[in-house]
């Protein structure tokens, strides 16, 4: 495919990427943002494009992981956009949150009876509950996966019961 052809053919899928872009997005200038990055982005990975694909569903594909990528990110920054203002507003970090005097005392006597779990099923549980991946928890304690799963369901039905019966 030459130059020519890659241009009239990613102009004339212009209007169907706008309503693509418009149901993922819900609005009408990400939208056009949307269309617009995904043609950079072709335009800057044209030789790429192999001829035996499909050029509809690889510049569909474009737009789709523009969109996932940039939803990622905007989550990582926690921002948003209020709309009325046009001003960013920052989400509180999560240590800075007013916690009620009753929830706190409810929080320490979870972290109280984490604590006083048997070591073995209480670190894969608090590794589990900071992030870690069953493959993570595997590789930083060099247990089978399945070991590691039932320390953590183990760790959670103790709770559980601690909880329950009060």
């Amino acid at each position: 495919m030459t130059k020519l052809q890659f241009q009239k053919s990613l102009v004339s899928l212009e209007e169907r990427l706008y309503f693509y872009a418009l149901s993922l997005t819900t609005n009408q200038d990400a939208a056009s943002d949307l269309v617009q990055e995904t043609f950079l982005k072709a335009l800057n990975y044209q030789n790429k494009f192999r001829e035996d694909t499909n050029f509809k569903a690889w510049v569909y594909t474009i737009m789709k992981n523009t969109f996932i990528n940039d939803y990622r990110k905007k989550q990582r920054n926690k921002t948003s956009l209020e709309s009325n203002t046009n001003e960013y507003l920052l989400s509180i970090a999560s240590n800075r949150v007013f916690v009620a005097p009753d929830a706190q005392q409810e929080i320490n006597e979870i972290h109280r009876a984490i604590d006083k779990l048997p070591e073995n099923i209480k670190t894969p549980f608090i590794l589990f509950q900071k992030g870690y991946k069953y493959t993570e928890i595997c590789d930083i304690l060099g247990l089978p996966m399945g070991t590691v799963k039932s320390r953590i369901f183990l760790s959670r039905k103790k709770l559980e019961e601690q909880f329950i019966t009060k």
